[in-house]
């Protein structure tokens, strides 16, 4: 099962959603979520015995613009990661989630620019904590974070997001 999260805002991303759905195998079976992927996945996990979730940054970007100014959209979209973790822990099927490390560029002019970076480091950290599996891509050769020793840098468990 392919969940895409993507959606066409402008014509760039109507070009590259275009070029991803051509490039997918046709035996792929795909569910195109853009904002609530826990409530569509279940149903969609019928036969499937592996989801690859394409992708995380997206879906966090999603997710800022439509809860737009409301106070609690950071915690909104973390107990939404949450609640897609949560799902996760209840399957047998194997799960592979794509996302960006956007923490090592330049840091961006914006406030919004700022606020998203630091959330999907909030939201990968998460994922990275709970994940069987954690590999960082860098001109198409992997590494292994687990299997080479990374531990969680900070106590995820607190809200203040301090380090411990």
């Amino acid at each position: 099962m392919f969940v895409a999260t993507a959606e066409a805002r402008d014509d760039d991303m109507k070009q590259r959603i275009t070029r991803h759905r051509a490039r997918r195998p046709a035996a792929w079976d795909t569910l195109e979520e853009p904002l609530d992927p826990v409530a569509a996945i279940p149903s969609a996990l019928v036969d499937h015995d592996t989801l690859l979730l394409d992708c995380v940054t997206v879906w966090v970007s999603n997710l800022l613009l439509a809860l737009g100014d409301e106070n609690d959209a950071e915690a909104e979209i973390l107990a939404r990661a949450g609640a897609l973790l949560d799902l996760y822990e209840q399957t047998d099927t194997r799960w592979i989630l794509v996302s960006n490390e956007v923490g090592l560029g330049v840091v961006p002019a914006t406030e919004l620019g700022r606020s998203y970076r630091d959330l999907l480091g909030r939201v990968n950290q998460l994922f990275a904590a709970r994940a069987d599996k954690v590999y960082l891509m860098v001109a198409g050769l992997a590494l292994d974070l687990k299997s080479a020793g990374a531990q969680p840098y900070f106590d995820l468990s607190q809200e203040s997001g301090e380090e411990s």
